[in-house]
């Protein structure tokens, strides 16, 4: 097999598409002297590039001393928050350039809704940090649960317990969720601290990096883990360090999956019924269609699973 090798024009073109594609930058691009600043790549790479571009119908040229316009085709959006890395600027730049009647926000943090709960159009907010904002809402009332889950490992006599879940979660301040774990904590006597609740770079090397460094200085002896994808990278990162579940580590995900149904042991976590959410949905839609101001809160219930991914804590330290 032949291998191909990307030039220094054509690699830059990939990152440049990506952030294009991304939202970083909307309407026209910066010229080469601002990129050549930003970059810190030669202008003669920069601008074979950006002819590059031009070529996939990527940027458009407006002729000599002119910027590139950017051109991306009606159907194109970002997939979702994340992609646009939870930057607010980014937002505002893809949602002034969709044309839409309304918005549905998924677990958006508190600055992006407070951005949304200042425009006319109408917002809905699918879980999120929406609590003190005039929007629709609709989220699983985990706070009973994750009470629940808490108070269990307490009992199983888990003193390090840690929580790992998103920044919209943990910052400017816990969440009401993370917030009764480690009130729970509190009042069983056990100190709390960022090991309860640490801070982590929001990629899948941030994730194992933070895993990496409790294990080697603190290890916990319970880790609650936000969604189901990351439960499955923390269940990976054990077991390829010899380390069991729960006999060393217990485990507990706060969202149901699917795949849990193959699990074994069974997963604790965290259930809720996802179709009153979508009925809820439909129905701001239907509201909103017919010219009603509809901002209400909504929630759903949620309990506590316990499955075999939960065990008394070892008496040794891993």
């Amino acid at each position: 097999m032949a291998l191909h090798f990307l030039s220094h024009a054509q690699q830059l073109a990939r990152h440049l598409r990506s952030e294009i594609l991304q939202g970083k930058w909307s309407g026209s691009m910066p010229g080469i002297l601002l990129l050549e600043r930003e970059l810190g790549v030669n202008r003669n790479t920069i601008d074979a590039a950006l002819k590059l571009l031009e070529k996939e119908g990527l940027l458009k040229g407006q002729g000599a001393g002119r910027k590139r316009q950017i051109v991306l085709q009606e159907n194109h959006t970002p997939k979702c928050l994340s992609a646009l890395r939870m930057e607010v600027r980014r937002i505002v730049r893809m949602v002034k350039q969709i044309p839409a009647d309304a918005w549905v926000v998924g677990a958006g943090s508190r600055e992006i809704l407070a951005w949304f709960a200042g425009q006319e159009i109408p917002i809905f907010s699918l879980f999120g940090r929406h609590a003190g904002f005039p929007i629709a809402a609709m989220a699983p009332d985990k706070v009973p649960a994750y009470a629940a889950a808490t108070r269990r490992l307490i009992a199983l006599g888990h003193r390090r317990i840690s929580i790992l879940c998103h920044r919209p979660q943990r910052l400017p301040w816990p969440a009401k969720n993370q917030q009764v774990l480690l009130d729970e904590l509190k009042a069983a006597g056990i100190k709390t601290n960022k090991f309860n609740l640490p801070d982590w770079e929001p990629t899948s090397e941030g994730f194992t990096a933070q895993l990496d460094a409790m294990v080697h200085h603190t290890p916990p002896t319970a880790l609650i883990l936000d969604e189901p994808h990351l439960y499955n990278a923390a269940l990976h990162f054990l077991a390829e360090r010899g380390l069991r579940v729960p006999h060393d580590v217990s485990l507990i995900c706060t969202d149901p999956d699917r795949s849990f149904i193959w699990s074994n042991p069974s997963v604790a976590h965290i259930h809720w019924d996802h179709r009153p959410v979508v009925r809820r949905i439909v129905q701001w839609v239907n509201n909103v269609a017919l010219g009603k101001n509809d901002r209400r809160k909504s929630s759903t219930k949620a309990k506590f699973v316990e499955g075999g991914t939960v065990g008394r804590a070892p008496k040794k330290i891993l």
